[in-house]
């Protein structure tokens, strides 16, 4: 054999020598990523259940220390609890010292410090569990019960990006009434036998109070997070505009995610995922008012997005606003660890899974069964979504590898 033929064989060997190699590696790496998103998954799966219970036996630290310290740029928990149940059971149960109206806000809230120092933000409850909220995907109160239901989604997504939330009943006579602020308490009134207050928001009514049974009052109680972490509030790329007659550049410009991509943060880091993983959570919970989202401040698009306010979420099992969707089917791009995540909740498991992990919050049920099975139905729209995406541009441009590592010291 001539010397130049050694040499081309020699190089055709040397290529596909080079190309098997990246090929294995990459496929070794991607199934070992697998994997891990499995046992994640199972890992997720066996601790759903949190019994609510005050033992903090290993520790000498207060639930709220502990909570504080689990706060990273990217979780708001980490991935193994086991002081979970002592936190949330602080939370339903600490006496409450003080009671203010909410933060700024248009529904109504208030804003109660717990024995210990521990803000959190208190929604009362408006709605029975199978009252259901018509005409726009916006539209009603906001519902506490919601917000109990996300937290725990975002637990079984693996998103871990969720404020705690609890349920909790309080008695507006004994619990909030003594401790109350002069402006909190302006607002108490009595409908009946029923105590009742309208506190102050934009959208707080005299005339639109919460009314308690008596008063003893249904809520929901999420922990404020750490005051080292500040937030900084931002305008959502794919808000709405809330005006009649009026469409946002994204309800009709099909191209609209490739100018996103151009804008900062969404042009590098992980913020344009982190909105899509939203959409995906959104339009599971039926929330189409996620029209701002909140990060850590000075975060140059690193931290999360921050799963606050979902309590506009839950209000129509039979309506699914496929426009919550619109990040994910307009940049088709999702996270492998999130697309293996819902696939591994399909059949049943999901709706299952939401279930267990809500069955020893004390407000259960928290959900009606409707809103249950409308949560099986909306994933397979999403993997249907996630599949035409697919089937258009490929898998290797659709699933986006992009893990980060995430430590809690």
């Amino acid at each position: 054999m001539k010397l130049k033929q050694r040499v081309v064989l020699l190089a055709i060997l040397l290529v596909i020598f080079i190309f098997t190699k990246v090929f294995l590696i990459d496929n070794l790496d991607t199934s070992a990523a697998n994997r891990e998103d499995q046992r994640a998954f199972h890992r997720m799966m066996a601790s759903l259940h949190v019994e609510l219970d005050p033992r903090l036996d290993h520790t000498l630290q207060s639930p709220w220390e502990i909570a504080a310290q689990w706060v990273v740029p990217r979780e708001v928990y980490p991935e193994e609890t086991p002081e979970l149940g002592a936190v949330m059971h602080a939370m339903t149960t600490k006496k409450i010292i003080k009671a203010d109206v909410g933060y700024k806000g248009t529904q109504l809230k208030a804003l109660l410090i717990l024995e210990g120092g521990q803000k959190v933000v208190f929604k009362p409850k408006r709605y029975a569990r199978d009252y259901v909220v018509e005409g726009e995907p916006y539209a009603g109160y906001d519902r506490h019960n919601a917000e109990v239901a996300a937290f725990h989604l975002d637990r079984i997504l693996g998103f871990r990006r969720a404020p705690l939330v609890v349920g909790r009943f309080v008695n507006l006579r004994t619990e909030i009434k003594p401790v109350a602020t002069e402006q909190l308490l302006g607002t108490f009134m009595t409908v009946g036998n029923n105590t009742c207050f309208y506190g102050k928001c934009y959208y707080c009514r005299e005339t639109e109070p919460a009314c308690a049974d008596g008063d003893i009052m249904e809520g929901s109680v999420t922990l404020w997070l750490p005051d080292v972490w500040p937030l900084q509030k931002h305008r959502h790329p794919w808000g709405r505009t809330y005006r009649e007659g009026k469409l946002a550049r994204w309800e009709y410009d099909e191209s609209y995610c490739d100018a996103v991509k151009k804008t900062s943060p969404y042009d590098s880091g992980p913020r344009l995922l982190d909105i899509i993983d939203t959409a995906i959570f959104d339009y599971l919970i039926g929330n189409a008012d996620r029209h701002h989202y909140e990060s850590f401040q000075d975060d140059e698009g690193a931290s999360m997005l921050i799963l606050l306010d979902n309590a506009k979420s839950f209000g129509n099992p039979a309506l699914d606003e496929r426009s919550i969707l619109a990040p994910l089917y307009q940049c088709c791009i999702i996270r492998v660890s999130t697309w293996n995540r819902l696939s591994y909740l399909k059949n049943g498991v999901l709706k299952s899974a939401l279930k267990t992990a809500m069955s020893h919050d004390p407000i259960s049920p928290v959900l009606s069964d409707p809103h249950l099975d409308a949560l099986d139905q909306r994933l397979l729209s999403i993997l249907a979504t996630v599949k035409q995406c697919t089937d258009q541009f490929g898998p290797d441009v659709v699933l986006v590898e992009d893990r980060m590592t995430l430590s809690h010291l």
